[in-house]
C-alpha cells in the first residue's frame, strides 16, 4: 500500500470527475492520502472531503505562504481555531515562497514562526511549503527546534547539504514528481537520501511525473514516484512503498 502525503484533491479541478479519480487512487493501492490546507477559503471543502471518508482522506489546517496578505493575521485566528478543534492530524501546508513575490516576505516568515509554535503547543507535526527560500525555512526551523518538532519538507528539491541539514532536524522530505524530470537534479540527490527520511507525495493538481508532465496530477500516480526513486536506490518498489508508508505514519502518528 502507498500513501501521499501531500494532495489538493478538495480543490475544483477534482469535483467534476472525483469518484474516477477516487477508484483509481484505489486501484493504485493508494491506502491514505493527507490533505494540506491553502487558506480560508478552501478549509470548508478540505474538511467536507476528510468526513467522507476518514480513514483515506486525513485534514491539515494551515496557511499557505503564497496566501499571506494584508489579513494574514485573521487568517491565522482561523488556522488557531481550526487546530484547537482536534480534527486535524497536522498544520500545513505553511512556509516560505519567495519566487512569484516579496512584498509579503517579512509576514510570510512571521506566519510561518506562529504556525510552528501552534503545532509545537498542539504536538502536532507541520508540512513545510518552501520555494527560494530552503535555506530561511531550514534556519527558522532549526531555531525552534527543541528535539519536540516534526514534519515535511514538502516538494523537496534542495541540495545533499540541504537534506542533510534536514535530516539533522529530524524532519522528512517530501519527493513527488519532480524526482523523475530529467534535468531537475532532485533524483541526484534523493538517491543519496536514506529512505528513512522520505514520503511520497504528488501536490495533486501540480506537479506530475513523467509522462504525465504539464497533465493534472492525482495519487493514483504515486506508485510512479515509487518506482522511479526505487530504480535510484536499487529496491523494489515493494521496499520503497513499505518503508515510505511506515515513515508517513510514524509522522502523522496522531490520527492513526
Amino acid at each position: 500500500m502507498y500513501i501521499d502525503t501531500h494532495a489538493h484533491l478538495y480543490l475544483d479541478d477534482f469535483k467534476d470527475d472525483f469518484k474516477e479519480i477516487e477508484n483509481r487512487l484505489i486501484e493504485s493501492k493508494v491506502d491514505r492520502v493527507y490533505l494540506p490546507n491553502i487558506d480560508s477559503s478552501t478549509i470548508d471543502s478540505l474538511k467536507a472531503l476528510a468526513n467522507r471518508d476518514p480513514q483515506r482522506y486525513f485534514p491539515m489546517a494551515g496557511l499557505h505562504p503564497c496566501y499571506v496578505k494584508e489579513n494574514y493575521q485573521s487568517e491565522l485566528d482561523l488556522v488557531q481555531q481550526e487546530i484547537e478543534s482536534g480534527f486535524h492530524c497536522a498544520v500545513g501546508e505553511i512556509g516560505i515562497d519567495l519566487h512569484w513575490d516579496t512584498s509579503f516576505e517579512k509576514e510570510q516568515k512571521e506566519a510561518f514562526e506562529i504556525q510552528i509554535l501552534l503545532a509545537k503547543a498542539h504536538q502536532l507535526p507541520f508540512v513545510i511549503h518552501s520555494r527560494k527560500a530552503l535555506d530561511i525555512t531550514i534556519q527558522i526551523v532549526s531555531k525552534i527546534q527543541d528535539g519536540s518538532l516534526n514534519g515535511i519538507f514538502h516538494c523537496f528539491n534542495g541540495t545533499l547539504e540541504q537534506a542533510k541539514k534536514i535530516m539533522d532536524l529530524g524532519f522528512m522530505m517530501g519527493i513527488g514528481g519532480v524526482v523523475s524530470y530529467k534535468n531537475a537534479g532532485v533524483d541526484i540527490v534523493v538517491k543519496e537520501i536514506p529512505e528513512e527520511f522520505l514520503v511520497l507525495e504528488t501536490d495533486a493538481p501540480y506537479l506530475s511525473p513523467s509522462p504525465y508532465r504539464g497533465k493534472r496530477n492525482e495519487p493514483s500516480f504515486i506508485p510512479q514516484i515509487a518506482q522511479k526513486i526505487a530504480e535510484l536506490k536499487g529496491k523494489s518498489i515493494e521496499e520503497i512503498a513499505t518503508v515510505t508508508s511506515e515513515n508517513a505514519k510514524k509522522m502523522f502518528l496522531v490520527h492513526q
